[in-house]
């Protein structure tokens, strides 16, 4: 993809709308839409790279309620035009056709290459990649399988939602510590990972979320590791101009 003179493609992660509570969870949906209405001014495309929700399911003819502002607003980019990429995240992996059916978006479920004006970008939420972590991995796995999905799909929202998400509070209260401080490049599983890459496949971008802390991190061979933080803290984002990749925080 080739992009026009003053075009940018955006990429942000992790809101988390839902938690802690409604109140914030609406003061951040709001926040969210009218960012995105002020980069749908220049927008060549705009990639949202997991847990844009708190908790998503996809029951055969219910989805959780509210998140209208939101959903209304990228159907409303997505048709003037604009593509949006949504990625699955570790909150929100639970998609089945509802945002590509409804909303005209794409989901993937797994990282993915794009390429922009010759710069070539690795793109994914970067939930399970990298080394250790193992407990998770497996979770990962029963989550993503069709069965399992199909047993949860089975039980009531009220009790499934209710369940999922005091399971995502308890998520997050254990690592949040962890979040808020940059491990070293030897302990960052996605740089790990990043490294691991460029040994078999060059990337001058790799852009990640999941981590919940802003990172620009200089790799080998001009490689780059961008990761996107979050919007509970940061409200931070990355802008490719069509050179460079930046990273960036939305001022309201």
């Amino acid at each position: 993809m080739q992009i026009g003179t003053g075009k940018k493609i955006y990429f942000l992660s992790d809101f988390h709308l839902g938690a802690p509570d409604y109140d914030q969870s609406l003061r951040r949906e709001k926040k969210l839409v009218q960012f995105l209405e002020e980069i749908s001014k220049d927008a060549a495309g705009i990639f949202i790279v997991g847990d844009l929700f708190d908790f998503w399911y996809e029951y055969k003819s219910v989805v959780p309620k509210g998140y209208v502002r939101l959903l209304g607003k990228l159907a409303t980019i997505t048709d003037n035009g604009i593509p949006v990429y949504f990625f699955v995240g570790n909150h929100d992996m639970w998609m089945n056709g509802y945002f590509e059916k409804e909303i005209n978006i794409p989901v993937y479920h797994r990282e993915m290459p794009f390429e922009f004006n010759g710069k070539k970008f690795l793109v994914g939420h970067g939930d399970g990649l990298g080394p250790g972590d193992h407990g998770y991995k497996l979770i990962k796995k029963i989550f993503r399988n069709p069965f399992c999905q199909w047993l949860f799909g089975i039980i009531h929202p009220t009790i499934g939602i209710g369940l999922a998400n005091y399971m995502s509070r308890k998520s997050r209260s254990a690592t949040g510590q962890t979040d808020e401080r940059f491990l070293g490049e030897e302990n960052e599983w996605l740089i790990s990972y990043c490294k691991e890459t460029l040994q078999e496949q060059h990337y001058d971008y790799f852009v990640f979320g999941h981590r919940h802390l802003p990172i620009d991190f200089q790799l080998p061979g001009s490689s780059r590791y961008i990761n996107l933080g979050d919007w509970l803290r940061y409200d931070s984002y990355a802008e490719f101009d069509g050179q460079t990749l930046h990273l960036k925080y939305y001022k309201s």
